[in-house]
């Protein structure tokens, strides 16, 4: 091949910049080189970073920087605001690159089937992410009404929705949240956030950092029931194989032999209660009803046949994110993931040629950030010997100006790498007329102008 392996990878966020990280660090990048575009359906990078990670996580955000390395990388090209499949589909990628990656991630609610989830009041955790993050695509406001509210899921998500909930509008104003999120914080009525799980301490997928710092805010109250701490020799095993386990269970062990203090917002962590439904009058929700579960002693839980009510007027799940289908490509609805052997694409018990996943999409919305490296150095791998066998289709076009060409004659406004460095600038000038690194620009209309999009 005399000219560069031309690659498409379609999603911008972590996995598929880590693809293309990968795919850099490669023998082809040597030789016969490499030359990546990615294209975003939104007007900015990062994914999951920029939409998915709470504001007062710097810590996880610095993760960035990294990926901003790679992006700055002369042979990759940043197509945002280009939605799959409308303004390019499948064949079209084929056309244009050797291979087509899609690392799309997961943005939607996974379902729970309780009675009542469905009444007004009861919230998707990703949907209150999303809004709270400042994505351009979901309403601008939030009813925070609720003075008791309850979170159900033992996961980070249900971690950052809980603390967010807890805290005070001013706490999260020194970081990028935008106006309409400040303003409808400030508004928030909640005084007690209840984060259920249904299993025990031991079984929680709470990180040991992210759970500590629940209890660095002055205004947040953490209380655990001491009678919610008991583990079975099932529990007892997984605390013996998992560091990040045994350090999650001390911390709630701590919490739970403490005094209450009076700090005035109070976030209750519950263990072994499974909710069973959601109570509604006129259609809005005014409580929950829980089932009291025990453990089996293989670390899993059984019902009690005891039941209690909780007074809460809102309810948040955070059980589980699941990835949109991908028009084109196979697709398991159980999983939420598009069926593979090793990164590539499986149809009818065949690899669909030239075609790859990576991340969320790849193996379901587990894990974290970091876990998706793996992922995707297994993904190029296999492309790559693909590529080494003469596996791959051959493009049509497989020049760099063919895919500019495509995008202009139908108009599609997308933004560049170029342009991400101006939507950052300003959002940095937003922040620095108020004392803040940034601020986030939320409409998708303002980010393009801020980009200066092309097209």
């Amino acid at each position: 091949m005399s000219r560069p392996l031309r690659i498409a990878i379609v999603g911008a966020g972590p996995a598929g910049i880590y693809a293309a990280d990968a795919l850099l660090k490669s023998e082809a990048a040597v030789e016969p080189g490499v030359s990546i575009d990615l294209f975003e359906r939104m007007p900015a990078p990062f994914g999951l970073i920029r939409y998915g990670v709470a504001p007062d996580h710097p810590r996880i955000k610095g993760i960035v920087t990294a990926l901003h390395q790679v992006l700055d990388k002369p042979q990759i090209r940043l197509f945002g605001n280009v939605d799959y499949p409308s303004d390019i589909g499948l064949d079209d990628l084929h056309e244009f690159y050797d291979a087509v990656i899609f690392s799309t991630g997961a943005d939607a609610d996974r379902a729970l089937d309780v009675p009542g989830i469905e009444l007004e009041g009861s919230y998707g955790a990703a949907d209150f992410v999303s809004w709270y993050d400042g994505h351009p695509d979901v309403p601008r406001t939030w009813p925070l009404e609720a003075e008791k509210v309850a979170v159900l899921g033992v996961g980070n998500v249900a971690l950052d929705v809980a603390r967010v909930l807890a805290k005070t509008a001013d706490e999260l104003l020194p970081t990028e949240i935008p106006p309409n999120v400040y303003d409808g914080l400030a508004a928030n009525k909640a005084l007690e956030v209840h984060v259920f799980g249904r299993r025990g301490p031991a079984q929680a997928k709470f990180s040991p950092m992210e759970l500590r710092e629940l209890d660095h805010s002055p205004n947040i109250e953490v209380i655990v029931d001491p009678e919610d701490i008991d583990y079975d020799d099932g529990s007892i095993a997984t605390r013996r194989a998992s560091k990040q386990a045994d350090m999650v269970a001390k911390t709630l062990e701590n919490w739970a032999i403490r005094d209450v203090g009076d700090r005035p917002h109070k976030l209750f962590l519950h263990f072994f209660e499974s909710p069973t439904e959601v109570l509604g009058e006129d259609g809005r929700v005014v409580g929950l009803r829980t089932e009291r579960t025990r453990l089996d002693g293989t670390g899993n839980v059984t019902g009690t046949g005891e039941f209690r009510t909780w007074d809460v007027q809102s309810v948040y799940r955070a059980v589980g994110y699941l990835s949109d289908e991908l028009p084109k490509l196979p697709f398991d609805f159980v999983t939420g993931t598009v069926p593979h052997e090793g990164g590539r694409v499986i149809e009818g018990g065949e690899h669909l040629p030239s075609t790859y996943v990576t991340g969320w999409i790849k193996r379901g919305p587990v894990g974290l950030i970091g876990h998706t490296k793996g992922d995707a150095n297994e993904t190029v791998a296999h492309l790559l010997d693909d590529h080494g066998n003469g596996r791959l289709l051959t493009p049509g076009a497989p020049g760099d100006d063919a895919v500019v060409d495509f995008l202009e004659a139908k108009g599609v406004a997308y933004t560049t790498w170029e342009g991400w460095h101006r939507l950052d600038a300003a959002e940095r000038a937003l922040g620095e007329a108020e004392g803040r690194e940034r601020v986030k620009i939320v409409d998708r209309e303002a980010m393009l102008r801020a980009s200066g999009e092309q097209g």
